[in-house]
């Protein structure tokens, strides 16, 4: 949570945690189908595909990470309910867990977790998750630092290259309207420096600037507060802030 902007969560200054989350499999497979459509026994089947390989590459990368960090991982599971691919998941989590005994582990059912995001944020550090809980927790990450147009996210694969974008997406329904929030794409970038171009020092640099934008009161629709000692910011009026202090 940046200083000078207002948390939903009373005594969230604190918080800094990660969330990790696989995806190219595990509930969001395109196995499956619809039929008899428009009939009243229509049904529809989804497919859940978690696969050794899938499972310990992102439960390896959690760990590594949390060794840069504070040595913690929270892994979200549901597997007193879903009774074959969560129990999978619990299983390889735990053993690639063996070969990283520095890493602290606990395992929290996902509605459990959810509610722990919002009781006990600053409890957390690296947060691993399947593909459908990993979207919807770091959607409550976004919440939780005060808007969603400030979370930025990075989809990379083994050699740290990937997609860098807003968790939120593009935001395609005020495209055009400037009041969108440019801080989470910005950040975005600065994760790109960081882990596909190995440019910490320009890393740095941006996030510093988007903190002293924040701090100095300069704020979007989606953050103006009772605090804020500037007028709303545009889109390209926010940028021009950020840029001018890198």
């Amino acid at each position: 949570v940046f200083r000078g902007v207002q948390s939903p969560l009373r005594g969230a200054e604190d918080v800094d945690f990660v969330v990790v989350r696989e995806n190219i499999e595990g509930e969001y497979s395109e196995i499956g189908g619809r039929l008899n459509r428009g009939f009243p026994e229509e049904m529809a089947v989804q497919e859940s595909v978690f696969t050794r390989a899938g499972v310990s590459r992102i439960a390896d990368y959690a760990f590594e990470l949390a060794q840069t960090r504070r040595g913690y991982v929270t892994s979200a599971t549901k597997s007193n309910g879903i009774v074959h691919t969560l129990p999978f998941w619990d299983e390889v989590v735990a053993e690639r867990s063996a070969r990283y005994p520095d890493v602290r582990i606990d395992s929290e059912h996902i509605d459990a977790l959810a509610a722990k995001f919002v009781l006990q944020p600053s409890r957390f550090d690296v947060v691993v998750a399947s593909n459908l809980f990993g979207d919807i927790l770091s959607d409550e990450c976004a919440m939780i630092t005060g808007s969603m147009g400030l979370l930025p996210s990075a989809s990379l694969n083994e050699s740290g290259f990937g997609l860098f974008e807003p968790a939120g997406g593009s935001a395609p329904d005020i495209a055009g309207k400037g009041i969108a929030n440019p801080i989470a794409q910005i950040l975005s970038a600065a994760l790109m420096l960081r882990y596909s171009l190995g440019q910490e020092a320009a890393a740095q640099a941006i996030e510093q600037a988007v903190a002293q934008t924040l701090a100095e009161g300069y704020f979007t629709a989606d953050l103006h507060q009772a605090s804020a000692t500037h007028p709303v910011q545009s889109t390209a009026d926010m940028g021009s802030q950020i840029a001018a202090r890198i």
